[in-house]
């Protein structure tokens, strides 16, 4: 019983020998050191780069579809127009036609 007691005292403490162990290794490979954090931070900007790459071909890829859709929907409209004018022509008056003109801001 009495040998467990310095067994646990002397677990608790922390062993100074290793602790400056690990600061003078440090210090005497610094060259080391601040190599492999140049290199981590190289290879974390590199990563950022590929993402920000992807990122970049999958906004051009919206971009087209986007200006796709813009000029189906430019076709849809000018569709609509010319077919309502087109039945509004029809009309014997001719009051509805030019009333739609106006709207769509067409001098015929």
């Amino acid at each position: 019983m009495a040998s467990s007691a310095p067994q646990s005292s002397s677990a608790g403490v922390p062993n100074p020998k290793k602790s400056l162990g690990f600061i003078a290794n440090a210090m005497k490979r610094k060259d080391s050191f601040i190599q492999f954090f140049a290199m981590t931070g190289i290879l974390l900007l590199s990563v950022r780069s590929l993402g920000q790459k992807y990122r970049i071909h999958d906004l051009l890829e919206d971009t087209h579809a986007l200006k796709q859709e813009q000029e189906t929907l430019t076709d849809r409209m000018k569709n609509i127009k010319r077919e309502l004018l087109q039945e509004a022509s029809q009309e014997p008056t001719g009051l509805f036609a030019s009333r739609l003109r106006l709207l769509f801001g067409e001098e015929n």
